[in-house]
């Protein structure tokens, strides 16, 4: 591959400006890990109509669903089931008698097809179809519920308004059909800068800095610590630097116990530089559209008439709230008022809204919520 990116940002605040950012120690011995409460899995891996492996994680907690959960770009579906906080995603609905299915899609840093590019096109038309037939086939439902975060739920609202079918209801995490973002990640999109970074030859971008990097990415993490998040953003791990300059801020740091935030060399990886570009043009358009701009998705509104629960933290900063207040509105407009239900939830960003440390208790509840009216 010709190379990747090593991102990175930088602070406003000039607390710790001369100080090392800490990185991953590769010799450190392993982390010890709490045993998920949930039974064993089983593992099943189907094929895309272009042949591309994809992975399903089954942990059936009961007859209840089957639910697939989706995550975003850039990680996988770790996120659901780590196991710095007392109660995780899979191990609440687990809980709850849950047939859960964890996708992790092309763009999984846990496959080796992250490092091929693709677009959002390539997991709607392709992934969704695949991953959502076999666990229809697998359990013999009828249909099944989608509880999809970020670039998940851009890519599953993508797949319904392209025809999807199998899926009766879900749970949207932080953006829907429209696109609102901060000034500064529009500034970022508006310069192309993914298709300035592929012409230089970089064709993937990744979060994880360790001992083993070069003297230039030393120096780079170290000059780019001064950040452009609040001050009480403010920490010294290179890894979470490297986040927030290419996703936006994701997460309040007070939502996050000290274990998880530095465990989340665990969490993020690489992320082709197709998705970029793809996230780039949603940006710029401002809802979905085709990687070629072509307005293939909005046309057909229809196909998103399902009861759906846009979830969105209060104070993301990486798609601004009014993202999926757009997408509520308008689908309310399109499809009937009683299909659609938005929550905010107060004092959380983003990811965090997955595994916050308190988002058992805060967070949930919305999900199961929606998902036993739904049954």
């Amino acid at each position: 591959m010709a190379g990747r990116f090593f991102a990175g940002t930088s602070h406003k605040t000039f607390s710790g400006v001369f100080s090392k950012p800490k990185v991953f120690d590769l010799n450190a011995p392993p982390r010890e890990k709490r045993p998920l409460r949930v039974g064993g899995p089983q593992v099943h891996h189907p094929k895309t109509s272009d042949d591309v492996p994809l992975l399903l994680t089954r942990y059936q907690g009961g007859s209840m669903g089957p639910v697939m959960l989706s995550p975003g770009v850039g990680v996988s579906s770790r996120i659901f089931t780590i196991d710095t906080i007392d109660t995780n995603l899979l191990e609440y609905l687990y809980e709850h008698e849950y047939d859960v299915w964890l996708l992790d899609y092309r763009t999984s840093i846990d496959l080796p097809s992250v490092e091929v590019k693709s677009s959002a096109d390539d997991i709607a038309i392709k992934d969704y179809p695949a991953a959502v037939n076999y666990v229809r086939q697998v359990t013999g439902a009828d249909s099944i519920q989608v509880v999809a975060h970020c670039y998940g739920s851009t890519t599953f609202c993508m797949a319904m308004l392209a025809g999807l079918q199998g899926v009766r209801s879900a749970v949207c995490s932080q953006i829907g059909t429209n696109v609102v973002v901060p000034r500064s990640t529009r500034i970022k999109s508006g310069l192309h800068l993914p298709e300035f970074l592929e012409a230089l030859g970089v064709d993937s971008a990744t979060a994880f800095v360790g001992t083993d990097a070069n003297w230039w990415e030393h120096l780079y993490d170290r000059a780019l610590s001064l950040s452009l998040t609040e001050g009480e953003e403010h920490c010294n791990n290179a890894i979470c630097h490297r986040i927030t300059f290419m996703y936006s801020l994701l997460y309040e740091h007070d939502q996050l116990n000290e274990t998880t935030h530095n465990a989340l060399h665990e969490l993020f990886g690489a992320t082709n530089i197709g998705a970029f570009e793809h996230l780039g043009m949603l940006v710029r358009k401002g809802h979905l559209v085709a990687a070629d701009g072509e307005e293939s998705y909005l046309p057909h509104l229809e196909r998103l008439a399902i009861p759906i629960t846009f979830l969105h933290g209060g104070e993301n900063q990486c798609f601004l709230p009014e993202s999926t207040e757009l997408a509520y509105n308008l689908l309310r407009e399109a499809n009937g008022k009683e299909l659609y239900n938005r929550v905010v939830i107060p004092n959380y960003g983003h990811i965090d809204c997955i595994f916050g440390k308190n988002a058992s208790r805060d967070v949930y509840p919305t999900i199961l919520d929606h998902l036993e009216a739904t049954l």
